[in-house]
């Protein structure tokens, strides 16, 4: 697959409702989507970076730019048999890994619709199925809480994950407990705690959680192996694990007992094979997080989590919790038993509606050789 241009364009999607975490509330999404013209055909990637470097340095406008001065001119011109054949021609820009994996991830697609399979097999998938959870943000009330995840519920989602952070913990996990007594339930923090905070989180311990997510700093694994000999419940590091280097020193420290997963953190789907490997080796269960991503990532999201060691619910769930109109169809649903089925057509399974696209495109911009 020759590479002829690559197309950047934003486009705005606002939310069914809005989605707050420690770092702030969320009511419209600014979405990057690249598309990598090889020869007449189109395949599209994600850019999962946020509006703003809170989540991680990476944020829109700082992609955008290192998708068009660097990582695009990286591989124009160039005739690629594989999508993991773009990682050497990116090593040479540091970090900008949620960039990188736009133009990776339509690679992989470009690579599974050329070959004629489905995205899922060429990763290596084994499940035909995969499990969903949901992620709940944090609510202008309790109750407005507990009525979301009695939605969420009836709707059969098999995991339920609620945001924490000071203030908002404890007693509202105890309202939950109180409720629902036996559903799967973790949350996340998003680095909201410090080490200050220890004896705090051991009362997390009698909620009987499946994990607590990254509860510390953001870039830390040997702090979490601290606090996690401190606690009964499992860790799960998210924003920690950058690449296979990150989860194996984590596996390591014993500073986890499960790994988020998301592509666009690690950098594209070589890496996020690499530590799915290497959890796998260390027997930590890993699941697919979820980015507020349209269509587009959320197709690719679904391919990644029919690996092996994707036997946690992860955060992939349908495209009516987040849009009231998805850029793909068809667009993601969800059975009454809280699973997706994967598509054995060539690539996603997934066809991305280009009119709709266009329509939403705010600003557009192709990348050519020379």
């Amino acid at each position: 697959m020759k590479i002829e241009a690559i197309t950047l364009r934003e486009i705005r999607m606002p939310l069914v409702h809005f989605f707050e975490t420690s770092f702030g509330r969320t009511y419209e999404r600014r979405i990057l989507l690249v598309t990598v013209h090889c020869q007449g055909l189109n395949a599209w990637g994600e850019c999962v970076a946020g509006e703003d470097p809170f989540y991680s340095d990476e944020w829109i406008d700082g992609a955008w730019l290192a998708l068009k001065d660097y990582l695009a001119p990286a591989v124009m011109g160039r005739k690629l048999e594989a999508g993991r054949e773009c990682v050497p021609l990116f090593a040479r820009v540091r970090g900008h890994r949620m960039a990188k994996a736009a133009i990776e991830n339509a690679l992989w697609d470009a690579e599974a619709r050329e070959t004629g399979q489905p995205l899922w097999k060429l990763l290596g998938g084994t499940r035909r199925e995969i499990a969903c959870g949901v992620s709940i943000g944090i609510q202008d009330t309790v109750e407005q809480l507990l009525e979301k995840i009695a939605t969420e519920l009836a709707a059969g989602y098999q995991r339920i994950k609620v945001k924490v952070k000071p203030g908002w913990d404890v007693k509202v996990l105890e309202r939950i407990r109180q409720k629902w007594p036996d559903i799967l339930l973790s949350c996340d923090a998003n680095s909201a705690y410090t080490l200050d905070d220890v004896a705090h989180l051991k009362h997390f311990d009698q909620f009987k959680l499946l994990m607590i997510e990254q509860p510390l700093f953001n870039d830390d694994i040997y702090l979490h192996a601290r606090v996690q000999r401190e606690l009964k419940t499992r860790i799960c590091l998210d924003e920690s694990i950058r690449n296979a280097r990150d989860a194996e020193m984590a596996a390591e420290l014993h500073a986890c007992g499960i790994v988020n997963i998301k592509v666009g953190r690690v950098g594209g789907f070589s890496e996020a094979l690499r530590v799915h490997d290497i959890c796998q080796l260390h027997q930590i269960p890993v699941w697919c997080g979820g980015m507020l991503e349209s269509g587009v990532g959320r197709a690719q999201n679904i391919a990644l989590s029919t690996l092996n060691n994707f036997s946690l619910p992860g955060d992939v769930s349908a495209s009516k919790r987040y849009w009231k109109e998805d850029i793909i169809e068809p667009e993601v649903t969800v059975s009454a038993k809280g699973t997706i089925k994967v598509s054995d057509e060539p690539g996603t399974g997934y066809r991305v509606r280009e009119d709709l696209i266009e329509k939403l495109t705010v600003r557009k911009e192709t990348v050519r050789n020379g």
